[in-house]
Formats: C-alpha cells, structure tokens, sequence
C-alpha cells in the first residue's frame, strides 16, 4: 500500500517508503482544505534515490528500446482507464477546471508517454569520407555512424502548474531513452507526481528505475542537483532558480534542459482579425489562472486597433465565470496559494501606480474561500512597467500601443524573456516575415494553439534547450560517433 491514512510515501529503488523528515499537509487551492499528507525527504533518502537510479541505469540502457517502450505504452493505458480518479486528485491539488484535469493535466500525459511507447531509430549512417594516406593510415574510405545513447541519471524538478503532463514531459523520453530518473516534484502539488509512479511501477519498471523525493525546503531540489550520480538536470521553473542549477551544474559540466520564465508577447497587426486575437489572447492569458510561462501577456497592439482591442479584451475578460473548479461552468479557477495571490495583486497594485489603467479586474471575486484573482486587463501600459517586464504568473494581462511593425517587433524583442511570442495579421507573408524577426523559441501566428511534435524551449532567460516530440529524445541523450575504415 503505497498511501497509508498518515501520509503518502516517497517512491525509492521500487519500494514505497516512509520519509525521514515526516509530512506536510497538500492544500487545495479553491477551498483551503487538506487534500493529503506529502512525504518530506530528506537530504540522505534524496540521494539514496540517485544512488538507485545509478544502480538501475546499466540494465535500463541495456534494455532493448521495444521493452523499454512497451513499459512506457503500459503506463499509458494505466494512466488512460484512471483517469477521472487522477484528474480528481490534480483538481484538488492544483485548482484546475475538471476540463483542464482531465484534458490538459492527465489526458496530455498519458499521450506523451503513449507517444514515446513509439520507438525511433537510435542510429543513422553519417556520409562516408575518402581519406589520403597519412600517419594515421592507409588511403580509403572511413565509415562512420551516429548513435544516441543515454545520457545516464537524470533528475526532473517540476513545475507546480501541470502536475502531470510536465513530468510525463520529461519522465517518458528519458526513460525511452535508457536513462534512469529522480523526479523532485513542486511541493505544492506533488501527490500526482506519485500516482504516475504508481502506474509505471504496475506497467513494469524495474526498481531503481524511476525514484520521486518530495519536499517543502529548497533541500531535496538541491541535494539531487548535487549528487554526484546525476548526470542531467531537467528543471521547470523560475529563471532565479535556473540560474542557480545551471552554476552547479557547470563545476561538473552536467547536461541542462532548462524551461523557464515567459514573459510572451502578442503582436496584434492592423490588419488582424479582431475577433481571433480578442479570442486566442482572452483565452490564453486566463487558462488556468494564468498560471502558464506560455501566456500572451504582454499584448502589444498596431495604434488603430488599440481601443477597439483593450475594450474587446475587457469584454472577454468579465464574461469568464471565475468560482469552483469542479463546477461545469467554471472557467478560471484560484491560483495556487495565499501567497501567490499576494504576489500577483502586488503587480496590480504596483501597475496602478506606475500609470496603468486597471480596464477590468484588480480585484477579489466575491467567494468565501480560495486564493481567486479575478481576470485582469491592465491598459495605457509602457514596456519598462515592471508589470511589462516581470512574470506575474496570473491572469493579468498588459496592453501597449505601437506605430508601425518595426516598433512592435522592437518592444516584443526588448525582454529578457523568450519563450512563446504570437503574431496576428491577416496578410500571412507579413506575419512570418514579423514571426522570423522575434527572438523567442517559438512564436504563433494567428493562433495560440501548438503542435506537440514542434520544437519546444526559449531564447534568452526562458530556458536552455527543446524538448517535445522527437526533440526529446535528443536532449535526453548524447550523440556517440563510430568510425571504421571501410
């Protein structure tokens, strides 16, 4: 029984086992009550978890990548038949619609490892060179052949905003790649984190293999970054926290992926289909309470629609239901904590006074209990507002105006973020022509909609790497050249 009535138990070396430093009480967001009790690791247990990821990784690689998959389609199904029991638990964790749960939660996770069951070559031939006669050899042609192998141990620090398609994100490429993982999940929300551990323990993963430590403190994080037998960080989160992993991560030249902060912007054209960029923004901005890096919020819009846009935003943003996200109609439900409500009201407060105009919202929806910021349209707003520059992580969007499309691609450029940028326009040619000029790893043209096999990570402070589709499987592993003569 891995969740006794006293608290959940971490996941180590394929055994369920009690924590050393105790439990902490997982509180659910839109009605402040316990979910459950959180094992809290500690700084030995976390590395006896990388120590038996070290110890199952020579057999893991060795598994033919048919087995490994199979493991991984197993999960899948597992993770499919349970999955109104699993998107019940990371509504209460998270504060997350039901439809987002089910959907964007639990759905997304059993597909990605469903999508890595899919095994893809591991080898491809390299062009063959004709070589002179030197010291090295006789003349003749030198084959060669590229082969990805696994990078070794890898330890996965979530997020606390998806709880379950972030891990699965990271968990099945590295696994289908014959690595071995420890996953730190957010303290916030980690018991998901053991339900996948769970199902993969009963699709068959051999012990060792996959390992979850827990924790409250900075502790856990930075004892898995540290050990010595990991060999990869995977990281979602704060660019200030990323800093600090990629620093220890340098004195031992470990591998990085690195998803960080968004600050996106949305450049709405003069000729844009009003309509579409009211609605692919409205809709982006206030899904999931804000909550995501890849969130249009800074919104800057061509001079002559700049009105029409605030007011049509405005509209979009009041007609949300905000309230309980078990109910049918919700739309917007808290944000993940009191203090993170704290945190974002402060970006409201502090907007207003460097001369922002709050359109709609700034306010608390009129409920009893939860952490709940209503959808927040902030208007006459400049690029050096703090409110412009800095992820809020909220449901508060910033709206500025510009002249021509050099301009706009001038204030979209001028962030130290990169992650996800949108373009609106209704001629095609000038949107990619914009789109191409955008330093952010992926940009949407007249859509916020994304492809799952496309390329997926940031320039500048958003990160350091891709991920997604068959760009996993290379960031979670490293290219091994062999040459002969041929």
């Amino acid at each position: 029984m891995n969740a006794p009535r006293d608290g959940q138990r971490l996941f180590l070396a394929g055994a369920w086992a009690e924590p050393d430093a105790g439990y902490y009480e997982v509180v659910d967001p839109a009605t402040e009550e316990t979910v459950g009790r959180a094992p809290e690791a500690s700084g030995d247990q976390v590395l006896a978890a990388c120590a038996a990821a070290r110890e199952a990784f020579g057999a893991w690689s060795r598994t033919p990548a048919a087995e490994r998959a199979a493991v991984l389609g197993r999960a899948a199904d597992l993770i499919r038949s349970r999955l109104k029991e699993y998107a019940d638990l990371a509504r209460a964790e998270t504060g997350a619609t039901t439809g987002t749960a089910r959907a964007m939660q639990v759905g997304v996770a059993a597909a990605r490892f469903r999508r890595y069951a899919t095994v893809e070559p591991a080898e491809w031939p390299v062009p063959p060179q004709i070589n002179e006669a030197g010291p090295m050899g006789k003349a003749g042609v030198m084959g060669a052949l590229a082969v990805r192998q696994p990078v070794g141990v890898v330890a996965c620090i979530t997020s606390y905003n998806n709880p379950w398609a972030n891990p699965a994100g990271k968990v099945a490429p590295a696994l289908a790649m014959g690595n071995t993982v420890v996953v730190k999940p957010a303290p916030q929300d980690p018991l998901s984190v053991y339900r996948m551990a769970e199902a993969l323990e009963e699709a068959g993963a051999p012990p060792g293999v996959l390992n979850v430590v827990s924790g409250r403190s900075a502790g856990a994080g930075r004892a898995a970054v540290a050990s010595p037998d990991v060999d990869m960080v995977s990281f979602t989160g704060s660019t200030a926290v990323g800093q600090h992993i990629a620093e220890v991560c340098g004195r031992d030249m470990k591998r990085q992926l690195m998803e960080l902060g968004g600050k996106g912007a949305a450049v709405v054209l003069d000729d844009a289909d009003l309509a579409s960029a009211v609605a692919g923004i409205g809709t982006t901005f206030s899904f999931y309470s804000g909550q995501i890096c890849t969130a249009p919020t800074r919104v800057l819009v061509q001079r002559g629609l700049y009105d029409r846009l605030v007011d049509g935003l405005a509209a979009y943003a009041r007609r949300l239901t905000v309230g309980d996200p078990a109910a049918p109609d919700t739309v917007v439900g808290p944000v993940i904590s009191a203090a993170h409500r704290a945190r974002v009201e402060s970006y409201v407060e502090l907007a207003r006074k460097e001369g922002a105009t709050v359109v709609t919202g700034g306010e608390r929806p009129p409920l009893e209990k939860g952490f709940y910021v209503a959808p927040t349209v902030l208007a006459d707003c400049t690029n050096d507002m703090r409110a412009a520059r800095e992820e809020i992580f909220g449901p508060v969007v910033c709206v500025i105006p510009f002249d021509d499309e050099e301009e706009g691609v001038a204030l979209a450029n001028d962030s130290d973020y990169g992650l996800l940028d949108y373009v609106w326009s209704a001629d095609v040619a000038r949107a990619f022509r914009v789109a191409r000029r955008l330093r952010a790893g992926g940009v949407g043209i007249n859509t916020v909609g994304r492809n799952m096999e496309a390329p997926f990570g940031g320039f500048k402070r958003s990160g350091v790497g891709r991920d997604v589709g068959s760009y996993a499987l290379h960031a979670y592993s490293e290219v091994q050249a062999i040459v002969w003569p041929g």
